[in-house]
């Protein structure tokens, strides 16, 4: 056999380093069990309710604010040990429907009032801050503005608290409009494949995890120790999250309790919200990268958060991939086809395997499952070229403006946002192009074990790139 060329071996070590991240989804996978008694805390009667305060950041947020506040008002949680603050940064009719909302809790006899500051600065991380200085509250309750959480929440999370030792308490995210589009399913897939698996791996395995966002309760003590509510990542929650468990609190994951919210139903609009999270969790890997190695925790502690952090890293490496798989495939003999097929086996196999356990466990059909997950997969194939780029920033740009990820919620009552549009919008279409030229090349060298991989990458772009030129083609329209 001839040795290989450059660009095969360029391609297979490619192929070497996205084996890691999918021997680390086997590992998952191989510690993963879903039971039934990881069951929801019960509380103690005779234990006096800590007192709560409610955060609820907003800004522009017209067309959630007011079913957010109302679902907050129905908490099932004595009135005497509740706080809801309204931190509004709107700078649109959020601001007077706040106002309104939170005006009927108050006649309710609920404690409930508008937070407001001078200007914007830290965005949600400063908004909580500034909230806090102000609260009264044992605990926090924070929800992002597209949240929905049902009355029992605080009763199935809070009895977690009884354990001094706990600082924070993740509930996992439920998706009201899973079944809206295969976007909104996609979407949910990858996202119940984090929550699902990752978070409660981590978990029952003593490792480092972290609070979402939202949908989660803080000990003030822990924040304190942590060092308080810091804004110079756009990741705020994961920066967080490390330094308080680095400064010794326990987090507690409860998979049994959902908290209903609304995916991105927009490609835009998901890219939006992606680009802050990859570009924020480099940040934080560059910020916390040191501390937590020479942190006193155990090896496989600092292992788990390296992989976690750097996860995100994992989207530049796709994109070199994709733009070496067709030249590599016509360059194969049969021989060798079979030789590449394998460790590309191993990539996408682990990926499948991982997000198909994730939608059995919450109790997918199987027609849901094989269709929801090959489009999961698809979708973030078709992410990394926007992902590439959020990563770059992250690696070498300071923080940057936190854009929020815009919510379409009750349209029919308000004109709903629209999604910052970042980089050319449909630039994917051109990878989808040279993908169809390397599917021909497969058929026409009869590589037909390559066939499934380079139709699915044709797929994921394709996708992405035809889904954010529509978005950006009716942006124009409605500016015109």
């Amino acid at each position: 056999m001839e040795d290989p060329s450059l660009l095969t071996t360029a391609y297979l070590g490619i192929l070497a380093v996205l084996g890691v991240y999918g021997l680390h989804r086997v590992s998952l996978l191989w510690r993963f069990r879903w039971r039934e008694r990881d069951a929801v805390p019960e509380a103690d009667a005779t234990d006096e309710a800590p007192r709560v305060t409610i955060q609820l950041p907003l800004y522009n947020e017209r067309t959630v604010a007011a079913r957010l506040i109302r679902a907050v008002g129905e908490l099932d949680w004595p009135r005497e040990a509740l706080e809801i603050q309204v931190l509004d940064d709107s700078t649109d009719e959020t601001r007077e429907i706040a106002e309104r909302e939170v005006e009927r809790l108050v006649e309710r006899g609920l404690d409930a009032r508008v937070v407001r500051r001078g200007d914007r600065a830290g965005y949600k991380a400063g908004a909580l801050d500034h909230g806090m200085d102000a609260a009264e509250g044992e605990l926090f309750c924070i929800f992002d503005a597209d949240f929905l959480p049902q009355p029992d929440f605080l009763r199935s999370t809070v009895p977690a608290f009884a354990d001094p030792r706990i600082g924070m308490v993740q509930a996992r995210w439920d998706h009201v409009n899973r079944d809206e589009s295969r976007l909104t399913r996609a979407q949910s897939t990858l996202l119940d494949g984090h929550f699902v698996i990752e978070h409660k791996v981590r978990h029952d395995d003593g490792l480092y995890f972290n609070f979402n966002g939202t949908a989660g309760i803080w000990r003030r003590q822990t924040i304190e120790d942590a060092g308080g509510w810091q804004h110079d990542t756009l990741t705020e929650d994961l920066d967080l999250s490390y330094r308080a468990q680095l400064a010794g609190w326990r987090f507690r994951y409860l998979p049994m309790v959902c908290a209903p919210a609304e995916v991105p139903p927009t490609i835009t609009s998901f890219k939006s919200q992606q680009h802050r999270w990859a570009k924020g969790s480099v940040q934080v890997a560059r910020k916390l990268a040191g501390p937590i190695w020479r942190a006193k925790v155990p090896l496989r502690v600092k292992l788990e958060a390296a992989a976690h952090l750097t996860g995100n890293t994992g989207y530049p490496v796709v994109l070199l991939l994709a733009l070496l798989l067709p030249l590599s495939i016509r360059e194969q003999s049969r021989g060798a086809d079979w030789w590449h097929l394998a460790l590309f086996v191993l990539c996408t196999l682990s990926v499948l395997l991982f997000y198909e356990t994730s939608q059995r466990a919450v109790g997918r059909r199987l027609v849901e499952r094989l269709a929801d997950v090959p489009a999961a997969m698809a979708l973030g194939i078709g992410m990394c070229v926007s992902q590439t780029r959020a990563v770059i920033e992250g690696a070498f740009q300071d923080t940057g403006e936190f854009v929020r990820t815009p919510k379409r919620g009750d349209t029919s009552r308000a004109p709903s946002y629209r999604a910052v549009l970042r980089g050319m919008p449909g630039v994917e279409l051109f990878l989808a192009a040279w993908f169809l030229w390397g599917v021909f090349g497969a058929v026409e060298l009869e590589m037909w074990g390559s066939l499934p991989f380079l139709l699915l990458f044709l797929w994921g772009f394709a996708w992405v790139g035809a889904s954010s030129l529509a978005d950006w083609l009716r942006a124009s329209v409605k500016r015109a």
